[in-house]
């Protein structure tokens, strides 16, 4: 098992991830979301330079926002810095799209800018097509080392829905996913990705690399889950998780997305939205307001004990080590801990020093 950590990316706070990499941590995941924090890249590189064992890549790269020739060129630019130790996690953009009123990027489209990236990223040449314009590409001056291709990139694929999953198995190194429940986040996506791989004739990477996306709080001894302190240290995955579901959920009108621990909070919710003074049409703007950041303080009363366990780890530290080992025999290889900005240090540490130290 290894541990990961991420934070909403702020560029003069790269010392949080060179901090993370002292406590032990294996990889740091940097989320690119334009309209929310700073350039990931730019982060990047400030770590890169900072740090010299723990592996570190995009949590995750948006393709909506940046060409694919250009992803390949800006990771393998990180590269040059910290060779060997860079990976590209990449999504169809869900929140990063979302904040600006716009749909994720198809899955057809998706699998494609796959296919470009991991092709450019082995030092090929590949077919692609920008406006309908279709030409070969390839990295030119590689002798120069410019950029690292010299060692592998792998990529790790964000997804939850079948189709996405079908373009991980087709063209990922390695999956991440939003924790719900290790059978969930893990355990019948990473079937449907084996599946989906053996139909297509491709041999997955060993190992395939499989992370979840959560935080966890380590309970003091009688601790409840309606203490202040729990609530601070995870309400905004707790709502971020909210968010992500209620999205979902008004693009599909099906109910059977909606997690069964939301149950209590759904309807409240709904209408707390509706309720919201931003007008309709840009109502997306108030929603995503405090995203993986901070907890609005209106929404925690969405924060519920049935809400955390379904969304984080959390628990004493013996039952957190047990739900990790749970996710591992199902073939979890990462636990990536996304904490409120504010807390991240006290998050990381706690866990670092009460349960991996442990593990």
């Amino acid at each position: 098992m290894q541990f990961g950590v991420m934070v909403a990316t702020k560029i003069d706070d790269w010392q949080l991830l060179k901090e993370a990499e002292d406590l032990g941590y294996d990889r740091a995941w940097i989320p690119d979301s334009q309209m929310l924090w700073s350039d990931c890249y730019a982060t990047l590189a400030l770590v890169a330079h900072n740090t010299s064992r723990i592996h570190i890549g995009t949590g995750v790269s948006i393709p909506g926002v940046r060409l694919a020739p250009v992803t390949a060129h800006s990771i393998a630019s990180i590269g040059r810095i910290a060779p060997g130790r860079v990976f590209l996690g990449i999504g169809t953009g869900h929140t990063a799209m979302r904040v600006m009123g716009m749909e994720p990027m198809r899955v057809p489209d998706f699998r494609e800018y796959l296919r470009v990236v991991r092709t450019l990223l082995k030092g090929e040449e590949v077919e692609y097509t920008h406006n309908g314009v279709t030409r070969a590409v390839r990295f030119l001056h590689q002798d120069l080392e410019f950029i690292d291709l010299r060692n592998p990139i792998p990529i790790y694929v964000a997804a939850n829905g079948p189709l996405a999953l079908r373009a991980a198995a087709e063209h990922g190194d390695g999956l991440i996913s939003v924790y719900t429940d290790h059978a969930t986040c893990i355990r019948e996506p990473l079937r449907t990705v084996q599946e989906h791989a053996v139909r297509k004739g491709r041999t997955l990477p060993t190992p395939f690399h499989t992370a979840t996306v959560t935080t966890a709080v380590v309970l003091q001894p009688g601790e409840k889950l309606t203490s202040d302190r729990v609530i601070d240290e995870c309400g905004s995955q707790v709502m971020c998780a909210v968010h992500f579901f209620y999205e979902i959920y008004q693009h599909t009108k099906k109910e059977e997305v909606i997690p069964p621990a939301f149950a209590n909070i759904w309807e409240p919710y709904c209408a707390h939205v509706k309720a919201m003074k931003t007008p309709e049409e840009k109502r997306y703007l108030q929603i995503h307001n405090g995203h993986c950041t901070f907890m609005m303080p209106d929404e925690r009363r969405f924060v519920t004990p049935e809400a955390i366990r379904a969304t984080t780890i959390v628990g004493e530290p013996d039952d957190v080590i047990d739900q990790i080992r749970q996710g591992e025999r199902m073939g979890l290889r990462e636990v990536t801990l996304l904490p409120p900005r504010q807390y991240a240090r006290k998050v990381f540490r706690d866990f670092a020093t009460q349960v991996m130290k442990r593990y």
